[in-house]
C-alpha cells in the first residue's frame, strides 16, 4: 500500500477537511472532517464499510456539521489513507480483531481532544465496528446509529445448558451450500479466501468497472433487489439471495459483478455515485488493493480473536440507538433472526427502526437527506 497524503483540496466538496492524525493505535489514520472550524463542538463519528472509504460520507458530513457539530469519518485500518498497517493476506490478523478496532476508534477521538461522541454511526462492516463500541464503552459511545447490518449481541459463553462444551468446527452451510443443485458459495467465505483480494484488484474489467458494477449490483438501482425475510440459516433458504452474497460455486466477485455491469444509461442516471465520486474510490483501491477490508471477514473466519467478545456476554445496548437501511438491501435479511433480536433484546432503547424506499445497501450515498434527517432525530434524543 502506498500513502500520499491528504486529498487535494480541489477533490472535496466544500466544507469538507482532508487530513492525517498522527500515533493512532500504531497508525496515522486519515479523516474527512467538517464543522472543524468552531472550536468546541461535540462530535459524531462515522465509520465506513466494505468496499467503502471515509469517502462514503460525503454526502452527509456537511449537513450534520451545519446542525453543529464536529463530523469525523476516517479511513479504518488498512483501507485508502490510513497508514501503518500494510496488511498482506499472511499478516498476522489480531490488529483487525474486534476489541482493537474498538481500541482505533476511542484513539482517533482521544487524538482529537475529545472523551466521548455524540454518537457513532456505522454502515456495513462498519456498522459491526460501531454497534461493539457502543457495547463495550456506553461512557464514550453516547448513541449508535447502525446501518444495513443489525447487531445480535455478543457471542454466548460456548457452553449448553448442562454446562458441557458445545463443539465448534465448521459452519456446515458451507457443505450444504456447495452440495446445491446449483452449487454456492457464501460471499464472506471467500473474502476470506487468499484468492479474493487478486479476482478483485486485478480482475479483467479493472477496479473502476469492478466496482461500478459492484455498487450498482447492490443499490437500489438494480430492480431485482426485493429482499424478504428468511426462513432460517439453511442452504436453500440463503440460495434465495443475490449472488453477490451467495455466489455461484465456480466464479469469483468480480467475474459476479461483471454479469450485472450498468449501461451507459444507467450509469448516466446514477446521480448517488457519479463518475466523478466513482473515481476517488477507484483510484484508492487501484492503489491499495482489497486485503485491508477483507481481513476483516478473515478474522471471522478465522475466529482471530473473536473469544475475546465473549466476555461481553449478555451485554445490551442502553443507549439511544437507531437502524437505518434501504428497503431494498438484503443485508437487513441475510442473517436470520438478527434484526428481531436486536429490535427486541439487544437494543433497549431502539428509536427508531427505518427500512426506506428508494434505496439498497449503500443507503447514506443513496438518499443522503433522509439520512441525515434521521440521525438528527437520534441526536436530539437526551443520552443518559
Amino acid at each position: 500500500m502506498t500513502h500520499p497524503g491528504p486529498f487535494a483540496a480541489d477533490t472535496l466538496p466544500p466544507g469538507i477537511r482532508s487530513r492525517l492524525i498522527p500515533d493512532v493505535n500504531g497508525m496515522t489514520m486519515h479523516i474527512l472532517e467538517a464543522g472543524y472550524d468552531v472550536p468546541g463542538r461535540p462530535c459524531v463519528l462515522l465509520v465506513h464499510g466494505f468496499p467503502e472509504l471515509a469517502w462514503s460520507w460525503r454526502k452527509v458530513l456537511v449537513p450534520l456539521a451545519d446542525a453543529g457539530y464536529h463530523v469525523i469519518a476516517p479511513d479504518l485500518r488498512g483501507y485508502g489513507r490510513t497508514s501503518g498497517t500494510n496488511p498482506g493476506f499472511d499478516d498476522d490478523l489480531m490488529p483487525w480483531r474486534i476489541v482493537n478496532q474498538v481500541r482505533d476508534m476511542m484513539g482517533l477521538l482521544w487524538a482529537l481532544g475529545y472523551r466521548s461522541t455524540e454518537a457513532i454511526v456505522g454502515h456495513d462492516f462498519g456498522a459491526i465496528i460501531s454497534a461493539w463500541c457502543a457495547t463495550i464503552r456506553p461512557d464514550v459511545f453516547r448513541r449508535m446509529a447502525l446501518m444495513c447490518g443489525p447487531f445480535a449481541g455478543p457471542p454466548d459463553i460456548p457452553f449448553d445448558t448442562d454446562r458441557h462444551p458445545v463443539v465448534q468446527g465448521p459452519d456446515p452451510i458451507h457443505a450444504a451450500l456447495a452440495a446445491l443443485p446449483r452449487p454456492r458459495k457464501h460471499y464472506q467465505r471467500y473474502y476470506a479466501t487468499r484468492q479474493a483480494n487478486a479476482h478483485m484488484a486485478l480482475g479483467k474489467q479493472g477496479v473502476h468497472d469492478f466496482l461500478r458494477a459492484y455498487f450498482h449490483h447492490k443499490s437500489g438501482d438494480w430492480k431485482q433487489n426485493k429482499p424478504f425475510r428468511l426462513a432460517g440459516w439453511t442452504a436453500d433458504e440463503l440460495a434465495k439471495m443475490p449472488t453477490y452474497y451467495v455466489m455461484d460455486l465456480d466464479k469469483t466477485m468480480a467475474e459476479t459483478a461483471a454479469q450485472e455491469m450498468p449501461s451507459a444509461d444507467e450509469i448516466a442516471a446514477c446521480h448517488w455515485l457519479t463518475e466523478e465520486d466513482l473515481r476517488v474510490f477507484a483510484e484508492e483501491y487501484g492503489r491499495n488493493g482489497f486485503q485491508g477490508g477483507l481481513n476483516n471477514y478473515r478474522v471471522r473466519a478465522e475466529n482471530a480473536g473473536q473469544s475475546d467478545l465473549q466476555m461481553f456476554a449478555g451485554r445490551k445496548v442502553p443507549q439511544p440507538s437507531m437502524f437505518i437501511s434501504g428497503a431494498a438491501d438484503w443485508a437487513v435479511w441475510q442473517m436470520p433472526g438478527n434484526l428481531e433480536r436486536m429490535r427486541d433484546v439487544v437494543c433497549t432503547n431502539l428509536v427508531g427502526c427505518h427500512l426506506l424506499e428508494g434505496a439498497g445497501h449503500w443507503v447514506q450515498q443513496e438518499l443522503p437527506e433522509r439520512v441525515t434527517e434521521l440521525l438528527l432525530e437520534l441526536l436530539k434524543v437526551p443520552a443518559g
